[in-house]
């Protein structure tokens, strides 16, 4: 027989939800949304780091000395230096956020539902969703540029297909991400601890290929391209904002992943062990093979699959390429599609499941990057090029995302004190439809970044964005929670 009322259940400061017919039958529940049971919870430090290897290792991350030093005016030291900093930095609201996560079983959409309301999470859910699915099709475009030349390698008559080639590895690497994250939290868990060292190996080969090709001294003693005498300050703040962008998706997410952590010292220490170090070591290895590309191909390639594109012999091109997809595979699964198809069911639970959830982020994505297929098609012809879309998302989504990690803080640390209602997050008697006060904090910083955008005197609002947003919705949304509890305190002083 169906238990009626829902009961929490703590061991070892982990809590796990035995649902009754009030969280079975609601609306908000599915159960691929379901807190974790404790049994679920298996991934240990080396697991979570080995996540980060997959995720860091990746085409995006190679690039980024060449964004800092063409885009943002940095010398290659200043840009590695910004990159490792940006890292340390980004822990922060990383290790913080996954604290319920882990805590609760929680996904992302089910906590948003304490500081944003239970339909109020679906709006940062989907601003979220929307960016992952933009980068789950740029990494796309990478992993079927690796399969194309993959191919082109192994039968010497797919290289004349050009540009259709290409189109036609982006659909073969967007069905194979799809299909791994519809098997589920075991099946990436799988992917990213298999592929984690290879990724490691491969590094080290580009890096045993490239040295004797490049001095460091030189490289290091390349002027910046900022004018002359001008403050460094101001040029590192915003390429460190640009960094710290590039993981502030997952900084929001991060509890769809620490939901299946052991514990909290598993989920800190895999992301201490996982994260800065494996950005900054593969970011200087793209800044290095950029470098070293003149003399090992004859042009300055910036990404390493046309780099190794460009090698003579077939055997390791095709070995080259299998482990780029590999890399671009564990990517692209991990950071751009669990979020998306976690928020995607968030809007109707009962009504998309996981599955579906998927199919649908695959499909957004797909158009997204309509136009650069249809490039490569030859059906249109367009100046717009996906490094200059990329290069300027970074700061750009930053400032909008920042606000919403500050007030998961909040709330969770300071306002909540961490203690949730487990079952009531799944219920609509517990917490509010919409909380206004959570809009309110996210609604000025962005409503601030905008006008910024037309401000000389404001401009730095918007260069650092992630630092105002998330500072500044943090504070608006804990005078307003304040401000709103100071009433019934009184009253029930009286």
């Amino acid at each position: 027989m169906q238990q009626i009322r829902s009961q929490v259940t703590e061991r070892d400061g982990l809590f796990e939800l035995e649902a009754g017919s009030d969280v079975l039958d609601s609306p908000r529940y599915n159960h691929d949304m379901a807190p974790t049971k404790v049994r679920e919870r298996t991934w240990n430090k080396w697991h979570i780091t080995a996540l980060w290897v997959g995720m860091s290792i990746c085409v995006p991350t190679y690039t980024l000395g060449g964004v800092l030093t063409a885009y943002f005016g940095l010398t290659v030291g200043e840009a590695l230096l910004a990159i490792l900093f940006a890292n340390v930095i980004v822990l922060i609201p990383l290790t913080l956020n996954a604290f319920p996560g882990t805590k609760y079983g929680i996904p992302f959409p089910v906590l948003l539902r304490s500081s944003f309301g239970i339909l109020g999470s679906n709006v940062p859910c989907l601003i979220r969703a929307l960016v992952a699915c933009g980068w789950f099709g740029i990494q796309t475009m990478f992993g079927g540029l690796a399969i194309h030349l993959f191919l082109g390698s192994v039968f010497e008559g797919w290289k004349s297909l050009g540009g259709t080639g290409e189109v036609i590895g982006f659909m073969i690497f967007w069905a194979l991400n799809l299909w791994v994250v519809i098997r589920g939290a075991e099946s990436i868990k799988w992917l990213e601890t298999l592929s984690a060292p290879l990724l490691v190996a491969v590094g080290i080969g580009l890096l045993v290929w490239a040295m004797p090709n490049v001095s460091m001294t030189e490289l290091l003693a390349i002027p910046a391209k900022r004018p002359e005498g001008a403050s460094v300050v101001s040029y590192f703040a915003a390429g460190l904002t640009a960094m710290v962008g590039f993981w502030a998706t997952l900084s929001l997410n991060i509890p769809d992943f620490s939901r299946y952590a052991k514990s909290q010292k598993d989920q800190i220490l895999g992301q201490i062990f996982g994260l800065p170090l494996t950005m900054f070591l593969f970011a200087s290895l793209g800044v290095i093979m950029t470098a070293a590309s003149v003399k090992l191909v004859g042009v300055t390639v910036s990404d390493p699959v046309t780099l190794i594109g460009h090698i003579q012999s077939p055997v390791w091109v095709a070995v080259a390429m299998a482990l780029i997809i590999i890399a671009t595979l564990s990517t692209n699964t991990a950071a751009n599609i669990v979020s998306p198809t976690n928020d995607f069911q968030n809007i109707a639970p009962k009504v998309i499941n996981r599955t579906k959830a998927v199919l649908l982020t695959g499909f957004v994505g797909l158009v997204l990057m309509g136009h650069e297929l249809l490039k490569k098609l030859g059906l249109i012809v367009s100046d717009v090029s996906l490094e200059t879309v990329y290069s300027n998302w970074l700061l750009g989504y930053s400032s909008l995302l920042g606000p919403i990690a500050g007030i998961m803080v909040v709330d969770y640390f300071l306002i909540k004190k961490q203690q949730l209602d487990l079952a009531g997050l799944y219920r609509d008697d517990v917490y509010p439809a919409w909380n206004w006060a959570g809009f309110l904090a996210f609604g000025v910083p962005v409503v601030l970044t905008l006008l910024s955008l037309g401000s000389d005197a404001f401009s730095w609002f918007y260069s650092y964005g992630w630092f105002t947003g998330s500072a500044l919705g943090g504070i608006i949304y804990y005078g307003l929670c304040v401000m709103r509890a100071q009433p019934s305190a009184v009253k029930t002083a009286v």
